[in-house]
Parts: C-alpha cells; sequence; structure tokens
C-alpha cells in the first residue's frame, strides 16, 4: 500500500506543470491580490487621514513600480491628471512606507492605468451590450494591469455584505496600444458565494471547490479572491475541477498544484483504501 501511494505522488507531482504552466497562473493571482489589497489599505488609509479630501476623488488604482513595489494613488474627480496623494507599499499586506501628498506628476504609465480603468467603470454603467451581470449586494470592481505586452482590466464582483466569499461573475476586458477596448471575455459565467465557516460548529469547513466548463484550469482572479480571504475564512484549501484538469490551491502556503483528473481520480481511491 506504501509504496502504491508513493507512485501516486510520484505522479501527481509530475504533472504539475502539464499543459499551461501553473506558475504564471498563480503569479498573475498573487500580482492581482496585491494590487487589490493595497488598494483596501490605502483606501482604509485615505478615508481616516485626509477625511477633507473625501468628496473631491475621482477614483483609486494601485500598480506594480519597476522596483515591484506596490503604488496606490488617489486622483481628482475633477482632473483625472491631478493626484491627492500616492502610496508605496513594501510588502503586503502591511501599511504603507511612503504616503505623498508632494511630488505628485502624474507619470504616463498612471495615465494609462486611469484611462483603461475608466474606461471599464463607463462601460460598467452603461453595459448597453447587457455583457456584465448584476447581483444584489455585491459591487464590480476594476484592477487595471499594464505590463510591457498587454494592457488589461480585471472586473472582480466582491460582496457587500460580511461572512460570505465570491467566486466568479468576473470579467476580462483587453485594451490596444492606444487604450482602445479590442476585446472582452466572461471569465466565468455564474457567480458562487461560500461562507467564511460551517454553520455546524462540531465539523468546520476543511476546503471548498468549484467546476470549470469552458477553462481547464484554475483562473488568477480565483487566486486573487481567495488570497483576499484568506485570513477571514476557515477553509485553507480550494480545488478547482474541469473536465481533464484539477487545480488545488492551498492558500496559507500560498501554493497551487495543477494535475490530470485521472491522476486526482487515483489519489482519491487510494485514500478511501479502493
Amino acid at each position: 500500500m506504501k509504496k502504491g501511494i508513493l507512485i501516486i505522488i510520484a505522479l501527481y507531482i509530475s504533472v504539475v506543470t502539464y499543459g499551461q504552466s501553473s506558475e504564471e497562473i498563480l503569479a498573475e493571482g498573487k500580482l492581482l491580490y496585491r494590487l487589490e489589497k493595497a488598494s483596501w489599505n490605502g483606501t482604509d488609509d485615505f478615508l481616516s487621514r485626509f477625511p477633507d479630501k473625501r468628496n473631491t476623488v475621482g477614483g483609486y488604482l494601485s500598480y506594480e513600480s519597476d522596483q515591484h513595489k506596490i503604488m496606490t494613488i488617489f486622483f481628482s474627480r475633477e482632473n483625472t491628471d491631478s493626484l491627492l496623494v500616492r502610496y508605496l507599499f513594501d510588502s503586503i499586506p502591511d501599511s504603507p512606507i511612503v504616503i505623498d501628498t508632494t511630488s505628485l506628476k502624474i507619470t504616463q504609465h498612471e495615465k494609462d492605468l486611469i484611462t483603461i480603468r475608466q474606461d471599464a467603470i463607463q462601460r460598467i454603467s452603461n453595459n448597453s451590450d447587457h455583457f456584465f451581470t448584476f447581483y444584489e449586494n455585491t459591487s464590480l470592481n476594476p484592477i487595471p494591469l499594464i505590463t510591457d505586452k498587454e494592457k488589461r482590466v480585471f472586473i472582480l464582483t466582491g460582496p457587500q455584505v460580511s461572512d460570505e466569499v465570491i467566486i466568479g461573475n468576473d470579467y476580462l476586458l483587453e485594451y490596444d496600444k492606444q487604450n482602445r477596448l479590442k476585446n472582452k471575455i466572461q471569465i466565468h459565467k455564474s457567480l458562487l458565494k461560500y461562507p467564511y465557516k460551517s454553520d455546524d460548529p462540531e465539523k468546520s469547513l476543511k476546503s471548498t471547490y468549484h467546476s470549470h466548463v469552458v477553462s481547464e484550469y484554475i483562473n488568477s482572479t480565483d487566486i486573487c479572491t481567495l488570497l483576499l480571504y484568506k485570513d477571514y475564512v476557515e477553509w485553507k484549501q480550494h480545488y478547482v475541477l474541469s473536465k481533464k484538469f484539477v487545480s488545488i490551491f492551498d492558500m496559507q502556503k500560498e501554493n497551487l498544484v495543477i494535475i490530470t483528473r485521472k491522476a486526482w481520480n487515483k489519489i482519491y481511491k487510494h485514500q478511501k483504501g479502493l
């Protein structure tokens, strides 16, 4: 039996990077998490530290600097090229190490981020083609992301009530070099809600899961959401099952493993002693 388990474990490890790179999915998910968490922290600080500027804010966003630090900016409602404050985070979820209200000359990178973010918000608001779906007690939250290769806005659905995690109803807008929309994708076609903890005090939640019909692997937006709420929920693992693959995400270790469904079934049978 022990030898059989070792064989299954070897198979389990050998297919970690089968197909699409799990490292790329994980890296993007972690980056989205860092951006969104910085926006959360920056907003909390801004509202408490600068109450007089609250009514002048046109929006905010976060991005990764060339030094791999996270910057969070708040810009004016009257003029989006006018910054109100710029935060610098060395590590997420730690507090900002720099809060700058003086050296606020906007960069071209920041202008581009604001442009595609505001375009996404306008499209969400208009929704003339009914592309976006709205659910009660939720909000759509845009996360602009610009790299050397791509300009994108990820849109996540967040809860407006406590004690629940939302997976799904997320979107991706892709832009060209001139910040014009060129493609839009609905990442998940449904919305799932997960409680922070089990209703049964005698039986805690160890893990949660959802299934994919179209995509084969866990999405970076899934990882972002799971990391945002990992300190609030009692469950520590999340599984994504598709026809050919199973993605296993350890929220505490921030580790992603992708294996074939065949390997998953063998592991399950061994665990059950079948």
